[in-house]
């Protein structure tokens, strides 16, 4: 079961997914809080780097955005040269750019952003200038994925691309291009705004928090939304009845006195899994670790101490910990590269099952994580999508 909660007060709302009653994913916005990844920019280039293949770019924020190569080069790769032109060849300073925002700016890094434009909408995402047709790897049924893409291949403008993305399982030709079609609309509106700015200028904005969740994570397998304030239940059933008209899910206004995150123990479990050292139900532990280049998350025996022998005692302690880890790395919203260092195992079958289960459980992740295997130290590699 799947429950979305929603707690408003007047300096901050924030947002808890629940799946089968432990939280997975936490999100919040202050009301002058602006996300800035997916919103676009006029820029201007301020410097350019060739022995960095790099730029970097005004777009009004407290830092320059960083432009790599790839990200201006076509982003069919049939249409990318085989051998990278020199950047000074594609960029000059001085030149307006429109770039949308690929990775927030974070500690001393300014945003990372592309020329690669993609807006998301409820059932796609619209990339005018990208050509191809993709379909989310999570829908695995082939009649359903040719169906789809002749669906974005009836629709599709000439140099258009589009995403299908999971949630337009099973739905109609017209609730797709419909969605298409609203997308391509703000689309030109993007593109009118710029022909009267100049540099550096925002655009478009993504959407705020209640809009992107409509958007993104009210699906069908939703079963119940809470709202502790009425105006945001009334502005959320409006948003749900725009984005899932037929939404099988109850939305229901919470007005009891205890705290509308405490009823589900919320606070509690955020206060929980946020701390360095996140204590397992068996008595094992994790320490997690970030770092500006990576992630790395140590797994450690702690009170438990089994009851057979040492190697199934850490296979049980190992298995637990691949089942919390992407629990883990979606409340955490930890993205980029991710070292495991679960304790040493004599047996190639226990280590298989340990990955077997970690790759089981990161599918509920709407963000795409791959897990790339045992290291010759032991170590197991995975990188989840950044953002």
């Amino acid at each position: 079961m799947k429950q979305l909660i929603i707690h408003c007060a007047p300096e901050l709302t924030q947002s808890a997914l629940l799946e089968e009653g432990r939280l997975v994913e936490a999100d919040a916005q202050y009301p002058l809080d602006t996300k800035r990844a997916g919103s676009i920019y006029l820029g201007r280039v301020v410097n350019v780097l060739p022995g960095m293949q790099a730029a970097f770019v005004d777009i009004g924020l407290a830092k320059n955005a960083f432009l790599y190569i790839d990200d201006l080069l076509p982003v069919h790769m049939d249409k990318q040269p085989k051998i990278k032109p020199p950047i000074t060849d594609l960029v000059e300073p001085g030149q307006s750019l429109m770039l949308q925002i690929s990775k927030e700016p974070e500690g001393t890094k300014g945003a990372r952003v592309t020329t690669h434009v993609s807006i998301p909408g409820r059932w796609t995402v619209y990339m005018p200038d990208a050509d191809y047709i993709a379909i989310s790897r999570k829908i695995d049924l082939e009649a359903e994925r040719q169906r789809l893409k002749q669906i974005a291949e009836g629709m599709l403008q000439p140099g258009e691309g589009v995403i299908l993305r999971t949630g337009a399982i099973g739905q109609s030709e017209e609730a797709i291009r419909e969605d298409l079609q609203n997308l391509r609309d703000l689309w030109n509106a993007i593109l009118s705004k710029r022909e009267g700015a100049s540099a550096p200028s925002q655009l478009y904005q993504d959407l705020d928090l209640l809009p992107r969740l409509a958007r993104d994570v009210i699906s069908d397998d939703v079963q119940e939304v809470w709202i502790n304030d009425r105006g945001v239940y009334e502005e959320m059933r409006t948003l749900i009845r725009k984005a899932s008209p037929r939404w099988p899910g109850r939305l229901a206004f919470y007005d009891r006195k205890v705290p509308l995150f405490d009823q589900f123990g919320i606070t509690e479990e955020l206060s929980r899994s946020l701390r360095r050292k996140i204590w397992l139900p068996s008595g094992g532990y994790l320490i997690i670790d970030q770092t500006e280049a990576l992630t790395v998350i140590d797994v450690n025996t702690g009170r438990y101490t089994g009851s057979v022998d040492l190697e199934q005692t850490v296979f049980e302690i190992n298995r637990e910990a691949a089942w919390e880890i992407p629990r883990l790395l979606r409340l955490r919203n930890i993205r980029g590269i991710i070292i495991v260092d679960f304790i040493d195992m004599s047996s190639d079958h226990n280590r298989t099952v340990v990955m077997e289960t970690i790759s089981q459980a990161v599918r509920k992740d709407r963000s795409k994580t791959v897990i790339v295997g045992w290291t010759k130290l032991g170590l197991l590699e995975m990188t989840r999508k950044r953002k």
